[in-house]
């Protein structure tokens, strides 16, 4: 994770409960897992050769 410790990644998660609650932070961790899956996705496609 780069250059974060422990300490800035506890920080985070505070700020993060804070702002969002418990309650939305599973459907904002969802979110941003499609969206990651979908550039990973994407990327795949753009790097693979076509096939004939």
């Amino acid at each position: 994770m780069g250059n974060l410790g422990m300490m800035e990644i506890l920080l985070i998660g505070i700020a993060l409960l804070i702002f969002f609650g418990p309650s939305r932070l599973p459907e904002l961790g969802k979110g941003l897992g499609k969206g990651i899956q979908e550039f990973k996705k994407a990327a795949k496609e753009l790097t693979d050769p076509v096939k004939d």
